[in-house]
């Protein structure tokens, strides 16, 4: 299994919502005073690194202009997630139940990190087929962090959607945050008692 899922209408707002997160933080970062170019230099055109191209991970890495009081204090490292979970409850008010929503967060976070780290596969064998000793995960788990989560209700009936924010360093030894995947999840029962299943990527 990896960290792709199939797309829903709301990856691209999310998306939308980390960037905008980002860009605040660079907006309020101080920038020295720049000096007036010569008016025969050069200029050079404007670029932005990119993210992962994979459809359900992406960087932060630009932004649309907001208030700079919803920014966390300088220096408080992940303070920053803060202010992401904040904008993703913002963007998708509460849908499900808090026992619901609960449930779908924890399951929603050990799924990731299992998928990207490889700690805790076990619990789900059937979407970890042939996960071993002799697998090695995509992502090391001393930086792996979930920045922020949140679960709602997907648009078909008895589903839902965990969506999360996440660092990670990879095999590579490339740090990245504002990662971005969706996980999805079926209701059903078992003994009487509701029980949210993750479905496999396709």
């Amino acid at each position: 299994m990896t960290t792709h899922s199939p797309r829903s209408p709301r990856p691209l707002a999310l998306i939308a919502v980390v960037l905008a997160v980002a860009g605040l933080v660079l907006l309020a970062m101080p920038h020295p005073p720049s000096t007036q170019a010569p008016a025969d230099a050069p200029t050079a055109p404007a670029t932005s690194p990119r993210g992962p191209s994979a459809p359900a991970s992406a960087n932060a890495h630009a932004a649309d202009a907001a208030p700079a009081s919803v920014l966390p204090p300088k220096g408080e490292g992940t303070a920053g997630d803060q202010a992401i979970q904040r904008a993703l409850e913002a963007s998708w008010p509460a849908d499900l139940s808090a026992s619901d929503e609960r449930r779908l967060l924890a399951a929603g976070r050990d799924l990731l990190r299992a998928d990207a780290t490889g700690v805790g596969r076990g619990k789900w064998p059937e979407l970890f087929p042939g996960s071993g000793p002799g697998l090695a995960p995509a992502f090391s788990t001393a930086r792996f962090r979930i920045q922020a989560a949140v679960a709602r209700r997907d648009h078909r009936p008895g589903r839902a959607v965990v969506h999360l924010v996440w660092a990670g360093t990879d095999r590579g030894g490339t740090y990245t945050d504002g990662r971005i995947t969706d996980l999805y999840f079926t209701r059903t029962s078992q003994e009487g008692l509701p029980v949210w299943v993750p479905q496999p990527s396709t």
